[in-house]
Order: C-alpha cells, then structure tokens, then sequence
C-alpha cells in the first residue's frame, strides 16, 4: 500500500501526461509526457499487461526518452506483457546522473497514473543507465522492486575518468611528446573532438613500428581494452601481437572519438576535471593488471625499455584534478555498493567502452558493504558493447522475477541462463567468467 499511495502522490506532482486521467485501470497504447524539468517521458502498455512494469534508463547519449534498449527487446518484452516506462533526463549535459533517478521516479509515477499499481516494478539500465538503475537499487523508494543491469558503467564517473585519463595521458606522451595533445579541460565540443582526432591519429601511426605497438598495448592495458575487437572469437591468450593489433583498431578508431568527446561532456556537467596523473606510480599501476604480460612481452620484443617509460610518465605527470568536479560525480555518480533491492548485472566479457573490469570493482563495494546476498553478476561471451541477444537480456530479467517470486535466487548459471535465452529462441552465451580487477580505479595504487 505504501508503494501505491507513493507512487500515486508523486504522479500528481510530478508530470504533464499526454493521457486523460482516470480510474486506476491498466490502458493500453504509447503514451508521452513532459516533467516540470523538462525532461521528456514515454510509456509502451500491452493490452494483456501482466502487472510487471519495467523502468528503463538509457545509456549516455542524446537526451532522448526511451523505454527499451532496442527495437527488437522491446517488441519481446510487450509480447510477453511488460509495460514500459523511460525518460529522457533533463541534464545539463548527456552525462546526466544528476537528473536521470529523480527523472526515472517521476516518469515511474506518470505512468502509473495509466497503468495503475503494478504488482512489482523492475528497474533495467544499460550503459551510463546501468550506472543510474544501481543507483536507484541503493535507494529504491519503495518504487522499485528489483534492477537488472546490462553493460553497466557501474564502477562510476570518478573511476571511468581516472583510468581512461591514464591511458590517454601514456599514449600521448610516449608516442608523441612533442606535439601538445589536450587531455582535459575542454572549451567545448570541437576542442576535445580535435584532441580526439589528433590522438587517434598518431596512435594510427605508431602501429607501424614495434615500438610503437609496444607502447599502444601500455596504454590499452591503462585504459581496460579488451584484446578483443572484431571477428568470432578472440586471439589466442598468449598471442599478444593479436590482441594488441585488436587493440589499436578499437582505441583508433573507436574508442578515442567517443570517451574523449564525452570527457567534455562530463566535465560540463561536473563543473571541471574530476582526475590527476600528477602523483601517480604508473609502475605500480601496471602491476595491478592482470594483463601486464601483454605489455612486457611487447616491450621484450620491441627492445625498449619499459622500466624507463614507466619512469618517465611518473615522472612528467603534472595534470591535476578539480576539487569541486570529484565532489560533484562523488554525490551523483559514484555508488556506495549498499543495495536496497536484489540485483542482477550482465555483462559482455570484451566490452570496449564499459570495461568488464568495472564489475569486478563493484562486485567488491557490493560485498564491503554487506549486500553481497542481494547481487549476482552473469557475463556473455562476446565482443561489444552491450552486445546482447534479446533473449540473453530477458532471460535476465526473469532470474530476477525468480527472485522477486520466491525471496531467494534460483540458478543463475550459465547453463541454467542459456537454457533460459533458448526457451525464447536464442543461443545464449553465458559462460563462466571471473572478471579481472579494475585497472586504475580508486583504491588502486596510486
């Protein structure tokens, strides 16, 4: 009853709903809507609504409200009766965790003027709205029951921007000194899209000496890559000239133009930089990865000595950080790992702009904070960024529906979630998988 009468209290505060108002009865049909912060909202409503509501955050990107992660999803999940509920955030920038769980609550409330109660609400977030459905497990309100994350960027802002500054600082200063490549504080959109491209370009370069690919592999290993790019499978554990040729075509020609163009966006958001390589030990920051033998193998091969390039980004590193931008993604982007709600997150193992790294890093401020019971993490075997078949993501969810059903977990598995993909005509490619520590993260060495 306290959900209800809640849920109900906030709707009529908190949206102007392009639907009439009513009794409390489930109708059918897409519906929108825009909140006093002028956030956006949409709602999808099956006709045999099954009293499941999903809230669905999206990741980072235009400030466009979405219910589902995809068409495809979407369409199984109302087949199956789920109604749908997402918005767009209202910012300021699309790094937007400041706004994204009051948004999320209040077009939760919208909705329910609709539908009606619902009998449990699921929060799902993929992406930077993995990082926003976590944050809403730790304070659920009585408005959520249960969140499933998929690809989420739950290791938070403050990590995400330390380790990829590191990486980013190692490429720029050992394959082009000279040159004056900005890494953060940026004027605007063109300035970090022309350091972006100005980077991007001399790691292109670099691949065309073993030297060079050396050096590439330091700073993928700095900034979480995955040896795994493209193709079915992934190269051979030992063939590091494999994986780090995967690397430099994911870093080039990918991942550079999105995280340092959206560094940007998270700087305006937060009110500066939020991360330093002044004080550093990058030596020791190597060790902590458990794939420092790709690197030392390169360096072996490359006759260059590592140890002196270590030395030399200790020793050079003078960016520093912004006080008031680490307090600002302290208080809305960062988890405390204290759950509220049982939660599953999913994860693909070769994920080139949410390292799979980062759950490894929550899983253990999840159980530092005695919510160990509460969160299961499964992982897929693939490369992408959330990468997933439709049916990996719903099979998900209904491990979480389980334990929403029964009060306890059921078998989360690989063979028990594939089994599950396949019920609804998927393949399913869970597998068992530790996921390495976070590279750079806080709490590493620094």
């Amino acid at each position: 009853m306290r959900k209800t009468a809640m849920l109900a209290a906030a709707a009529c505060a908190a949206a102007v709903i392009a639907a009439p108002a009513g009794p409390a009865l489930a109708a059918s049909g897409s519906f929108t809507g825009t909140l006093p912060d002028g956030a956006t909202w949409v709602a999808d409503v099956p006709s045999h609504w099954n009293h499941t509501l999903i809230l669905y955050s999206h990741g980072y990107g235009p400030l466009t409200a979405q219910d589902a992660p995809d068409a495809a999803t979407k369409g199984q999940l109302l087949a199956g009766g789920y109604a749908l509920v997402g918005s767009s955030y209202s910012g300021p920038s699309w790094w937007a965790t400041a706004s994204a769980v009051g948004d999320q609550f209040s077009s939760l409330a919208a909705a329910t003027r609709i539908t009606g109660a619902p009998r449990r609400t699921i929060a799902w977030g993929t992406s930077m709205g993995g990082l926003v459905s976590a944050l809403e497990s730790e304070n659920p309100r009585h408005l959520i029951d249960g969140t499933l994350t998929t690809c989420g960027l739950v290791a938070g802002a403050l990590n995400l921007n330390d380790y990829q500054l590191y990486g980013e600082y190692a490429l720029a200063h050992l394959l082009a000194p000279a040159q004056a490549i900005k890494l953060v504080r940026y004027a605007d959109a063109t300035e970090a899209g022309a350091a972006a491209t100005q980077l991007s370009t001399v790691v292109s370069g670099a691949q065309g000496s073993a030297a060079g690919r050396a050096r590439i592999a330091l700073g993928a290993v700095l900034l979480n890559e995955p040896g795994w790019f493209t193709g079915a499978t992934a190269p051979a554990p030992r063939d590091y000239a494999g994986q780090e040729a995967q690397q430099e075509q994911e870093i080039a020609t990918f991942l550079l133009p999105f995280i340092m163009s959206g560094r940007q966006q998270i700087e305006l958001a937060a009110g500066g930089n939020s991360s330093a390589t002044r004080g550093v030990d990058f030596s020791a920051v190597l060790r902590s990865s458990a794939h420092a033998g790709e690197v030392r193998a390169l360096y072996r091969d490359a006759g260059v000595s590592l140890d002196a390039d270590l030395r030399k980004l200790t020793r050079d590193a003078d960016i520093t950080a912004d006080r008031r931008a680490i307090a600002t993604l302290a208080r809305t982007s960062m988890v405390t790992g204290r759950l509220g709600v049982p939660e599953l997150d999913i994860h693909t193992i070769a994920d080139q702009l949410v390292p799979v790294e980062q759950e490894n890093w929550y899983g253990k401020q999840v159980r530092r904070r005695g919510s160990g019971p509460l969160l299961r993490q499964a992982y897929v075997n693939t490369t992408g960024h959330c990468a997933f078949q439709p049916a990996e993501t719903i099979a998900a969810l209904h491990a979480v529906e389980h334990r929403l059903d029964t009060g306890r977990w059921g078998d989360t598995s690989p063979q028990a979630l594939n089994a599950a993909a396949a019920v609804l005509g998927g393949t399913g490619r869970y597998l068992r998988y530790d996921p390495p520590r976070l590279v750079g993260g806080l709490g590493e060495p620094r």
